[in-house]
């Protein structure tokens, strides 16, 4: 693959082979970034399970300490005393059974993460094949099907982020934007592997962490030593 200057340059900073500790990782990231918009510095974690077993599933949520340096435009199904909570809460779009004929009909998708109330699932289960390739289906497990919508919105307006393994046992996750400095940085990032590791399945056996990567949206991937992500109670936790 062909890269272009910019990554070229920012690619001889640092020994690609090398595993860094994550202090020093996430100040390359800083220093790699040459493009001229914020980029977001993105973390990628391979796990050592197989998420086609149900028993290995590796999926939460977490609210990073800095947030992600992104506007979330939040989109809640629910009625009621709902509708109001949701909306005080900070919600972009409250609604039922008009939006969703609003997405069917218009295929309006200007909204970032979708939260419903558990009495709207009937609704909201029939956009199924619009949000799920989208990865905005409400889910329990996430925290985004609730009775307390709006405590469901401060979260996510807050820097709440989602996590969950891909076909390739790989958790993809945004921590934040290059300007919030290494510092803030790492906050998000202990946040987001503390959650990780915490989640994993009773299932999985040996290395559970087996790589970590993180890189700006234009930049080279930095290597970060797997071995200090030990979930608590392993034979090799400290």
């Amino acid at each position: 693959m062909k890269h272009g200057k910019h990554y070229q340059d920012s690619a001889k900073l640092f020994d690609s082979t090398k595993l860094f500790d994550t202090a020093e990782a996430l100040e390359l990231c800083t220093k790699t970034a040459k493009a001229k918009f914020d980029e977001t510095v993105e973390v990628h974690v391979r796990l050592g399970v197989d998420s086609r077993h149900a028993d290995q599933q590796v999926r939460g949520a977490v609210v990073l300490p800095n947030g992600t340096g992104k506007k979330v435009r939040v989109l809640v199904f629910c009625k009621g005393e709902n509708v109001e909570a949701a909306k005080a809460a900070g919600a972009d779009y409250v609604g039922a059974e008009d939006m969703m004929q609003k997405i069917q009909s218009e295929n309006w998708m200007d909204f970032d993460v979708v939260i419903a109330s558990p009495d709207m699932m009937g609704i909201v289960g029939r956009l199924g094949k619009i949000l799920g390739p989208r990865g905005l289906m409400p889910n329990p497990k996430a925290g985004t099907v609730t009775p307390d919508v709006a405590r469901a919105v401060t979260e996510a307006k807050a820097g709440k982020i989602e996590y969950r393994l891909d076909k390739t046992n790989i958790i993809h996750c945004p921590i934040g934007k290059v300007s919030f400095g290494a510092q803030k940085l790492q906050e998000n990032f202990d946040t987001l592997m503390g959650a990780i590791v915490k989640a994993k399945p009773a299932a999985a056996k040996g290395q559970y962490v087996r790589s970590c990567v993180v890189a700006t949206t234009m930049g080279p991937g930095i290597k970060i030593n797997p071995g200090r992500f030990v979930p608590a109670g392993s034979a090799n936790a400290q």
